[in-house]
């Protein structure tokens, strides 16, 4: 493998292969709804009490408190759109609830899927590292209106791996992935992700979707609309 030619694609999921809308409007509301019920039934169970368990650490809760509070503040911590690990696990399994019922379907742009398919028919490598847990990513991509669309990735990571605003998480990516930075092609709608990775020293695509405000990226960087719009000098291959 030759260092600074493209070789392996990393995508962020919402805004970029997926509209914000459904996460937004849809996702978040299904799990914020059904949160303290989900903890009412499931509360006795390992993984879950464990969890409680977590949330009742980060918030410095009395371990007493009841399904009902911790609701409270894990929807609280939804609102203001934090990525603390128990939050993500928890609305996961609440999701899993939801794709395996027919309630939740997901969405994919179709330039991304276009180009997922295009990639991993070449034999490039995909991964996937998002905020949502990696237990939510094999839902999301396993319930699509597309059907399911898992076997286009190698391997997922989340914010387990570290921030996706730190430089450092990228470089562990590669680092696990086999990969140099500069062999990764990396898509994100977010300036900061944009800027993370960049000073990382990965190949960057900043993807600004459904007429949202410019993109505020390093010098460099493109932009585009599209997944068909990425530059072809910029295209990975095997």
């Amino acid at each position: 493998m030759t260092t600074g030619s493209l070789h392996v694609v990393l995508t962020d999921i919402e805004g970029t292969t997926s509209s914000i809308t459904f996460v937004r409007d849809v996702l978040f509301p299904y799990a914020k709804q059904r949160m303290a019920a989900f903890l009412h039934a499931h509360q006795a169970e390992p993984v879950v009490s464990g969890l409680m368990a977590e949330v009742c650490q980060i918030a410095e809760l009395p371990a007493s408190s009841g399904p009902d509070a911790l609701a409270a503040v894990l929807n609280q911590w939804a609102d203001e759109d934090r990525k603390v690990p128990p939050l993500k696990a928890l609305q996961g399994l609440i999701w899993r609830d939801g794709y395996e019922s027919g309630a939740l379907k997901a969405d994919i742009y179709p330039d991304a899927l276009a180009a997922l398919r295009a990639w991993d028919a070449a034999g490039v490598p995909i991964y996937v590292y998002s905020s949502g847990s990696v237990e939510a990513q094999h839902l999301f991509f396993g319930h699509t209106v597309e059907g399911d669309l898992r076997g286009l990735f190698q391997d997922h990571f989340d914010t387990l791996t570290g921030a996706k605003t730190d430089p450092g998480s990228y470089q562990t990516i590669c680092a696990i992935t086999g990969y140099q930075p500069d062999e990764v092609l990396f898509l994100t709608d977010n300036p900061a992700e944009v800027a993370a990775a960049h000073q990382a020293g990965v190949q960057v695509v900043a993807v600004q979707r459904d007429g949202g405000a410019p993109l505020a990226v390093p010098v460099g960087v493109p932009v585009v609309t599209s997944f068909a719009d990425i530059p072809a000098a910029m295209q990975p291959t095997p």
